[in-house]
């Protein structure tokens, strides 16, 4: 809040400084004239020309005669934590991932959205690993890897791919540290500051944290359980003229929800209609029992983009994702890749080929699966023993999206479950506006806890 000792020259001046910091102007950017910003603060002209004289003399920003004003000041240190509305640290995406990722002996993360250990691969994972070291895996222990990635696991994906209706070549295929890493390089591909994503409302938290990073204008699409609200999606297309719009078409996060073919035909002809490129996240694949449709799949990779890593289902340790586009475009995001970050890691590549080829990988997901399965029956259970009511009941994957009893605010019981060291996932951070306050979302395998139930039994009374 403004001090009532602050003139009104300092307050314009602050206006600027904080949008500079913002970096909503840039170094080179031109202020608003005298007259524009005059009525847009409802001060005088006067009060803004001795504001920006002021600045200027500070060197924050320049004057040239007969062109306006520039801002010359160097931009401080990027913090995603002060860009947009300032909210609480604890409904706010990077406070999430942050008490996600925090180390905390005896903690229970049921908000966390990852398997624990004694459910991920890895007695196939060992088996890679000594192989690697005894030098009968394919890739060198040294070196760079080729532009793509490694031509055995690109191909491998693009087989995948083929299985769930998606034909990609093995070429049309870039391999990344992550599915957060293909996002980022997507990012860097298409937008510009200030352009608008479409996501949906809800959305895996860290999508709006990355897109925070990259100066995007985030706006959410209501979810429902088939997809997006199609005539909420149709009007955002028209008002925000939007460069992307990115999503789960399955075991989406952090709903459950799965999409339906008729809404994905419907979007595809919108996305058509309005030269939208859509970028869908696939990451959770692996758990379904039955593929469900892919926007990848009806469109044939011309404006999908499909990224996706096996760090849920194999391991997160090792760190490799992938891009499936069109060819030219993979083209463009190799070179993306190679300027910002060289290349990629071929031991990771070899030793994730090596797990998904060997035998018992097939057996080992198909029994996660079933076990995913029954966590699922028996955390809904327990949550509607406290009066806690799940949105939908997912088909596969690892969420159950709930809503509290009495409108109780999830934020509110986040904070009292983390003095209790369980970390919880409040809805506030899955929304691009504050909405579902009274949602929390429920990884089923972390949920099913003697410990976690008690809690939520006192909080929802």
């Amino acid at each position: 809040m403004t001090s009532v000792h602050t003139t009104r020259t300092e307050q314009v001046m602050q206006l600027i400084r904080d949008r500079i910091e913002r970096r909503d102007l840039t170094p080179g950017a031109r202020l608003p004239s005298v007259r524009a910003m005059a009525e847009m603060t409802g001060y005088s002209k006067s009060t803004v020309v001795e504001a920006y004289d002021r600045l200027a003399a500070d060197g924050a920003i320049r004057s040239r005669p007969g062109a306006g004003f520039y801002v010359s000041a160097p931009l401080s240190p990027l913090a995603l934590d002060r860009i947009g509305t300032p909210v609480e640290r604890e409904v706010d995406p990077l406070w999430m991932l942050r008490q996600s990722l925090t180390h905390r002996p005896d903690a229970l993360k049921p908000g966390c959205g990852w398997l624990p250990d004694s459910w991920l691969a890895g007695a196939p994972i060992r088996k890679a690993l000594r192989a690697a070291a005894r030098g009968d895996a394919d890739a060198p222990l040294t070196g760079y890897a080729s532009l793509l990635g490694s031509p055995p696991l690109r191909a491998l994906l693009a087989r995948r791919l083929d299985e769930q209706g998606t034909p990609a070549s093995p070429d049309q295929i870039l391999l990344t540290e992550s599915s957060t890493h293909a996002l980022d390089l997507v990012s860097r591909f298409l937008l510009e500051p200030g352009d608008t994503v479409l996501v949906d409302d809800p959305c895996y938290f860290n999508f709006l944290a990355l897109l925070r990073a990259h100066r995007a204008n985030v706006i959410g699409v209501p979810m429902t359980p088939t997809g997006p609200d199609m005539a909420a999606f149709a009007a955002a297309l028209t008002e925000h003229r939007p460069r992307f719009y990115l999503t789960n078409s399955a075991c989406h996060n952090p709903t459950g929800a799965t999409l339906s073919a008729a809404t994905a035909h419907h979007l595809l002809k919108l996305a058509d209609a309005h030269d939208l490129v859509i970028v869908e996240d696939d990451i959770f694949a692996d758990f379904e029992h039955t593929p469900s449709p892919r926007l990848a799949a009806f469109d044939g990779l011309d404006r999908v983009i499909r990224i996706g890593s096996f760090s849920k289902s194999v391991t997160a340790a090792i760190r490799c994702g992938h891009i499936a586009a069109r060819p030219d475009w993979i083209e463009a995001l190799a070179d993306l890749r190679v300027a910002t970050s060289m290349s990629g890691n071929p031991l990771s590549a070899d030793i994730l080929h090596a797990v998904l080829t060997d035998g018992g990988y097939r057996r080992h997901i198909e029994s996660v699966r079933s076990r995913l399965a029954r966590a699922t029956a028996r955390t809904m259970a327990r949550l509607r023993e406290v009066g806690i009511t799940p949105w939908i009941e997912p088909a596969a994957g690892l969420f159950i999206w709930a809503r509290l009893p009495g409108g109780l605010d999830a934020a509110k019981i986040a904070r009292a479950a983390l003095a209790e060291n369980i970390v919880m996932a409040p809805g506030n951070v899955f929304s691009t506006n504050g909405m579902w306050s009274d949602y929390m979302r429920f990884n089923v395998v972390m949920s099913d806890n003697d410990r976690v139930s008690d809690f939520l039994a006192r909080a929802c009374r």
